[in-house]
C-alpha cells in the first residue's frame, strides 16, 4: 500500500460484506479523543497531560511553533510512538491515512500506484480473476459496484491532474520522476484511499501554488475526519473548520478557521494579561499589609487571614506571545535607473530545448511581482535568466549599471557548510569587523542569540532558510528573487518575511504557494504559461477560481488574446493605480525608515561610549591619582546619558509613527 498507513481493515463505506470468510460492518467514525497525554523525548517535554477532543467528522488544522511536537503527536496517533502517560482514544475499527515518505521508484505507472491505494478494490479484482463459486463471484461484483469501482480510474486521474500530473505524466514510470513529484504521488494514493482519519503533514511544502490551491478545495470537500499540520493561512482559513493549537505542552481546540483561532487567542491572551496585572496588584496590596500589621496586636487576626488569602492565591501565568524573531534585508545604497532589467524579445532554455520565448518584459527598481504558473511551467527558469544565472538564447537583456541581484531558493540550503554556525559564515563577509558587529549581522537574520554558534546541520529548516536569506541579500541588492521562501517556515516567521520584503525599498520576484504571502507584497502577477510570461489580468481570487475551474473541467483559455474593452482598460487603469500607490507609500516612508535607522545607529554609538566611560570610572584609583579628569568623565558620562534618552525617545516617536502609517 503506497503513500497510507492503515490500523484496520475497516471503512466507513465497508457494510457487512464477507470476504475472505471475514466481515467487514459499518463504521460510523465519532471521534478522536486525546487525554492527559504526557511525552518526553531525550529528556525534553513536548506534551504534558494534554488533552483534546475532536468532533465527529470534523476537519482541523493543527498550528504550533516549529518543533512544538506536532509531528510527533501524529506518530502517537498512528501508534509508531508511544506516551509515557495518557491515552488516544478512536473509533474501534477507525483507518488512519498519512502520506508515506514518497512513492516508490518502481516501473508501475502513477496511475497504478494509486489505483493500488484502494486495497479492498485491489483484492476484490484480484480474487475476481480466480473465483469460481457463482455466488462469490456475484458477490465481488456487487460489492465493485457498491464501491464505484468503474469509476476509480477516473477518479485517480483526477486526483493526479489536480496534483499537477497530466495524461501523458500518469502514463510514465514513477521511477522517471524525482523525489519532490514521488511525494505529490503519494499524497494523490492517500488522498484516493479515502480513509476515516486522513494525517496530513505540511502537504503544500512539495506543491506549487496551483497544487495548494487545489488540495485546499479537495481537503474542504473531504467526506472525513481531517488533521493538517500547515503553516499556510489561506488553506487553515478555507480548508478546515476547526483549530488545535499545541502551546506550552497543551492542546487547545478552537472552531473556525486560522483568523478566528488567532482572533480569539489574542482576545484570551489580553484577557489573562489583564487578570494576571490585577491579581499582581491584589498580591501588593495585602504583602504590604502583612508586612505593615503583622507585628501589631490589633491587626494581626487581620494580616494572618490576607496571609492565608495569598498562599492560596493560584498566580497567573504570563503568557508567552508567539510572536517570531524579525527579519530585515539591507536596503541597495541608492536608486538605479528604471528598468532596472529590460527583455527584448528573449528566448531561455537549456541545451537545445528553448523553456521560454518571445520575453518583453521590464523590471523597476519598485515593483512587487509574483509569479504564477504549475510548476514544470517555467518560472525557476525565468528566475535564474533574470538573476543572471542562465544566458539567453537569442534576444537582448539590458541590465542597469551596478545592478546587485540576490537570489534565494530552497534547494540552496544545502550550500551552507554545516560545521560551521552563522557566526562563521557571517565572519567571512567581514573578515576585518569586530565580534560585535558580526554577531549584530547575525541578529539582523531573525536569529536568536542562543543558536549564533550552532553548526549549520544543527539548525533547524526554519533557522536555514533565516540564515540563507541573509547571507543572500548581505550586500543590499537592488533586485531580490525569492524562489519559494516559506518552506521550513512557521506562521510567526512567515509574517515576519512579510514585513522585511514589505520595508525593503529594492524590487522583489516572488515565487511561492503561499498565497498569503504573495496577496501582502506583490502588487503585479506575471503568469509563466504555454511558454511564455505575461501580465496576469486579475487578483489572487480570480487565479484561484480559474484553477478550480480547471478542476471541474471548465477549462477557461486565457492565452488567447481578447478584444480589449473599456471595461478591461479600467481594470488595468485601477491595478496601474495600486501598483503606483504602494510605490509612493515606499517612497514616503523611505526618510522615516532612514531616520529610524540614523537615532539606532547613534543609540549604538552612544551606549558604546558610555560603556567605554564606565570601564575608566570603574578604577577606584581614578578619581585619587587624576580628579579633574576623573570629574570631567563623570559629566560627560552624565551628558551621554541625558542624550541617549533623547535619542531613545526620538527613535520611540518615528518608530511609533511608522507604526501608525
Amino acid at each position: 500500500m503506497v503513500g497510507c498507513t492503515f490500523r484496520c481493515g475497516n471503512h466507513p463505506r465497508h457494510r457487512a460484506f464477507p470476504l475472505h470468510g471475514a466481515c467487514f460492518p459499518a463504521i460510523d467514525p465519532t471521534m478522536l479523543q486525546i487525554t492527559d497525554l504526557t511525552f518526553r523525548i531525550a529528556g525534553r517535554t513536548l506534551l504534558e497531560r494534554a488533552s483534546v477532543t475532536l468532533p465527529s467528522g470534523a476537519k482541523t488544522g493543527f498550528v504550533g511553533r516549529n518543533g512544538a511536537g506536532k509531528s510527533t503527536l501524529f506518530r502517537l496517533i498512528t501508534g509508531d510512538a508511544s506516551p509515557e502517560s495518557g491515552e488516544i482514544r478512536m473509533p474501534k475499527g477507525l483507518r488512519i491515512g498519512q502520506v508515506a515518505q514518497e512513492a516508490p521508484g518502481t516501473e508501475e505507472t502513477l496511475l497504478e500506484i494509486v489505483l493500488a491505494a484502494d486495497t479492498e478494490r485491489t483484492a476484490l479484482l484480484a480474487e475476481a480473476e480466480t473465483a469460481e463459486d457463482p455466488h462469490r463471484i456475484a458477490e465481488i461484483h456487487t460489492r465493485l459496484a457498491d464501491i464505484d469501482s468503474h469509476t476509480a480510474e477516473a477518479r485517480a486521474a483526477r486526483i493526479l491532474a489536480g496534483l499537477g500530473f497530466d495524461a501523458e505524466a500518469q502514463a510514465r514510470p514513477c521511477s522517471s520522476f524525482s523525489g519532490g513529484w514521488r511525494m505529490r504521488v503519494a499524497l494523490a494514493a492517500v488522498l484516493f484511499s479515502e480513509p476515516d482519519l486522513l494525517l496530513l503533514d505540511e502537504p503544500t511544502n512539495y506543491l506549487d501554488l496551483e497544487g495548494t490551491l487545489w488540495l485546499e478545495n479537495y481537503v474542504s470537500r473531504y467526506p472525513h475526519q481531517v488533521l493538517l499540520i500547515s503553516h499556510d493561512r489561506d488553506l487553515l482559513n478555507k480548508a478546515v473548520d476547526s483549530i488545535v493549537h499545541l502551546d506550552q505542552f497543551g492542546l487547545t481546540f478552537y472552531r473556525g478557521g486560522f483568523d478566528s483561532f488567532d482572533r480569539q487567542r489574542r482576545e484570551t491572551m489580553a484577557l489573562q494579561e489583564k487578570s494576571r496585572e490585577k491579581q499582581e496588584a491584589q498580591r501588593k496590596h495585602m504583602q504590604a499589609f502583612v508586612d505593615r500589621f503583622r507585628a501589631k496586636a490589633t491587626k494581626a487576626r487581620q494580616a494572618q487571614s490576607r496571609l492565608k488569602m495569598l498562599e492560596k492565591m493560584e498566580p497567573i501565568a504570563a503568557i508567552r506571545g508567539a510572536e517570531a524573531l524579525p527579519i530585515s534585508f539591507p536596503n541597495p545604497d541608492g536608486s538605479l535607473a528604471p528598468p532596472i532589467i529590460r527583455l527584448d524579445d528573449v528566448a531561455v532554455g537549456y541545451g537545445e530545448t528553448t523553456i521560454l520565448s518571445s520575453l518583453a518584459l521590464n523590471i523597476d527598481n519598485d515593483d512587487r511581482i509574483a509569479l504564477l504558473g504549475a510548476n514544470g511551467n517555467g518560472k525557476s527558469t525565468f528566475a535564474k535568466l533574470i538573476a543572471g544565472r542562465l544566458e539567453a538564447m537569442s534576444g537582448k537583456i539590458t541590465r542597469a549599471r551596478k545592478l546587485k541581484v540576490a537570489f534565494f531558493a530552497q534547494h540552496q540550503l544545502d550550500d551552507l557548510i554545516p560545521a560551521d554556525s552563522p557566526v562563521a559564515h557571517v565572519r567571512k563577509l567581514m573578515p576585518d569587523a569586530a565580534e560585535s558587529k558580526v554577531r549584530a549581522r547575525v541578529d539582523r537574520f531573525g536569529l536568536p542569540t542562543s543558536r549564533m554558534d550552532t553548526p549549520a546541520k544543527d539548525l533547524s529548516g526554519g533557522e536555514k532558510a533565516r540564515l540563507l536569506l541573509g547571507l543572500a541579500t548581505f550586500d543590499g541588492p537592488h533586485l531580490l528573487i525569492l524562489d519559494e521562501p516559506t518552506n521550513h517556515l512557521d506562521i510567526e516567521s512567515r509574517e515576519a518575511l512579510i514585513q522585511a520584503i514589505n520595508d525593503y525599498d529594492g524590487a522583489v520576484v516572488l515565487i511561492s504557494h503561499d498565497r498569503h504571502l504573495v496577496e501582502a507584497c506583490a502588487d503585479r502577477l506575471w503568469l509563466v504559461a504555454d511558454g511564455g510570461v505575461r501580465s496576469f489580468d486579475g487578483d489572487m481570487e480570480d487565479y484561484r477560481r480559474l484553477i478550480l475551474q480547471r478542476d471541474r473541467g471548465e477549462r477557461k483559455n486565457r492565452s488567447e488574446a481578447e478584444p480589449a474593452s473599456a471595461a478591461t482598460d479600467a481594470a488595468e487603469e485601477e491595478r496601474s493605480a495600486k501598483r503606483r500607490n504602494a510605490a509612493e507609500r515606499r517612497a514616503q516612508l523611505a526618510p522615516l525608515r532612514k531616520d529610524i535607522a540614523a537615532a539606532e545607529k547613534e543609540m549604538a554609538r552612544i551606549t558604546e561610549k558610555l560603556a567605554r566611560i564606565d570601564e575608566t570610572l570603574a578604577d577606584p584609583d581614578f578619581f585619587t591619582r587624576d580628579p579633574e579628569r576623573a570629574t570631567k568623565f563623570a559629566k560627560e558620562r552624565a551628558f551621554m546619558e541625558k542624550k541617549l534618552a533623547k535619542t531613545e525617545e526620538l527613535w520611540l516617536e518615528l518608530s511609533a509613527e511608522l507604526e501608525g502609517a
